[in-house]
């Protein structure tokens, strides 16, 4: 300890004297100003150029930074509240399109709140889970009532669907009422483009018109062994 500081701490008459430095608060032109700061804050107006816009009202002449600095500290310790994400299309689409058994609660949940906040998507889901019903039910005698239903709202991409429907009339209604349809025919045609991936660059055209006939007649889930050309 040195002489000066030993003398000066001999001196003071109370442990104030001795808390000086280049630390300790000095007098700023904000002091008076601060309670009215405080109680705007408290009020909710959190923006600093407006803040000084209102001290400069009363009389402040100091800088705006003396002000910022001020409030740093509140502004660390303020709580920003994010609101949660509204949901995409692509979502509220797959919602719709999903079997509601299959919703979680929350997305149940979620997807409720969005129909309640748009009249023309809850007639819209109206008219996707009766059109659902109508293709797991095989009830194709019900189209006319469903397409009908369909033109009689405001919905212009609901409205093009079933313009396609009823240019091929006779085939949709077959195909939602009877059990026959194309899928074997596709299935198979999938088949082929896949035998003719795997053999690309293996083997030429008789190998694999072998296999393409010996797959035919088999189950796919066994394997063909192929030897030899035809």
């Amino acid at each position: 300890m040195g002489g000066n500081t030993g003398r000066r701490t001999a001196r003071a008459a109370s442990p104030e004297e001795l808390l000086s430095g280049r630390h300790q608060p000095r007098p700023s032109q904000l002091d008076p100003y601060k309670p009215h700061l405080d109680k705007r804050w408290a009020e909710g107006l959190t923006n600093a150029i407006q803040l000084q816009d209102k001290l400069q009202d009363l009389g402040y002449r100091g800088s705006y930074q003396t002000i910022s600095d001020y409030l740093r500290p509140r502004r660390c310790r303020r709580i920003r509240i994010v609101a949660p994400t509204p949901p995409g299309v692509r979502q509220v689409t797959g919602w719709m399109m999903r079997h509601p058994d299959r919703l979680s609660d929350e997305k149940r949940r979620q997807f409720t709140a969005v129909l309640a906040r748009c009249p023309e998507l809850t007639g819209l889901h109206g008219h996707v889970r009766a059109f659902a019903e109508i293709l797991t039910t095989r009830s194709g005698q019900h189209l006319k009532d469903w397409i009908t239903a369909t033109h009689a709202d405001d919905l212009p991409g609901l409205h093009t669907f079933a313009t396609g429907l009823e240019k091929d009339w006779d085939a949709v209604v077959q195909g939602l009422t009877t059990s026959w349809n194309s899928g074997p025919v596709e299935g198979r045609g999938n088949h082929i483009k896949m035998i003719k991936r795997q053999m690309f660059g293996r083997a030429k055209l008789p190998r694999l018109r072998k296999r393409v006939l010996l797959t035919a007649i088999r189950p796919v889930a066994q394997p063909v062994t192929t030897t030899g050309q035809v």
